[in-house]
């Protein structure tokens, strides 16, 4: 989907139902930044064939907005290839969690036979766990050629989520900072990571925006960017109020 001169979004790549996953890149002159690689090898592949349609002659670089496996899955792919891959300093990730991450995966399809089989394995096929190779640690600006873009970092959701903001085309990649139509996924944190949610959520509402590709959800532009942010705004005073995220109070 084409938000604008330069960014793209890549949209619904499969994750556990009911999720799905939003990726997108930022194509300038000489290089184009891939935001996030999806769950899988298949979605990475599908992310790298859309953004080398688009400028086949570019260099290509790949950012994580954090460090959740539907975000970062898709990095050896890349990486495979040579391409680097940046990410907040701290997100690194165990071959121990990336195995409970195929056991979840595993436990969610719904069909007994296919569990016992272990399914997973074939979402997974040709899946290595990767993590970024450039580390990033503080706000960011890297010129693509004719665009320039501004890494910024916007915790909350977890410590070390960063968001991609192409100011020239008023264009916002946040990874999980924003969802839409999903209640947003705390269970990471507790209230002091929901305050420090607020205050990201206020640095994305100072922006001029006119496209936000949240972490899962349609794509929003204009009028919905404030409902989308003020919605997100909403569960967060909710749960630092109650003292416990939402989909925790419904398991209880």
């Amino acid at each position: 989907m084409r938000l604008s001169a330069h960014c793209f979004a890549v949209t619904g790549l499969a994750y556990i139902p009911p999720w799905s996953v939003n990726a997108g890149f930022v194509a300038g002159e000489h290089t184009t930044l891939i935001v996030d690689t999806g769950a899988n090898a298949l979605a990475a592949a599908t992310i790298h064939g859309y953004a080398s349609a688009v400028r086949p002659e570019n260099r290509i670089v790949v950012i994580d907005t954090e460090r959740h496996f539907d975000h970062i899955g898709g990095n050896g792919y890349f990486r495979e290839r040579g391409i680097d891959v940046c990410g907040h300093a701290s997100i690194a990730r165990t071959a121990d969690e990336f195995r409970a991450e195929v056991a979840e995966f595993n436990a969610a399809i719904p069909d007994a036979a296919r569990r016992r089989l272990g399914e997973a394995e074939a979402f997974y096929h040709r899946t290595v766990l990767t993590n970024p190779n450039r580390p990033l640690h503080t706000d960011t600006t890297l010129d693509l050629g004719g665009c320039l873009v501004e890494i910024l970092r916007t915790p909350g959701h977890t410590p070390s989520n960063l968001s991609v903001y192409a100011p020239n085309d008023g264009v916002l990649f946040c990874g999980d900072c924003l969802i839409n139509g999903y209640v947003p996924n705390m269970d990471a944190g507790a209230a002091s990571e929901w305050r420090q949610w607020l205050e990201s959520l206020d640095r994305l509402s100072r922006l001029e925006l006119r496209a936000i590709v949240p972490g899962h959800g349609a794509p929003v532009t204009g009028e919905e960017i404030p409902r989308v942010i003020e919605s997100v705004r909403r569960e967060l005073e909710r749960a630092i109020a109650r003292g416990i995220s939402p989909t925790a109070a419904a398991k209880l």
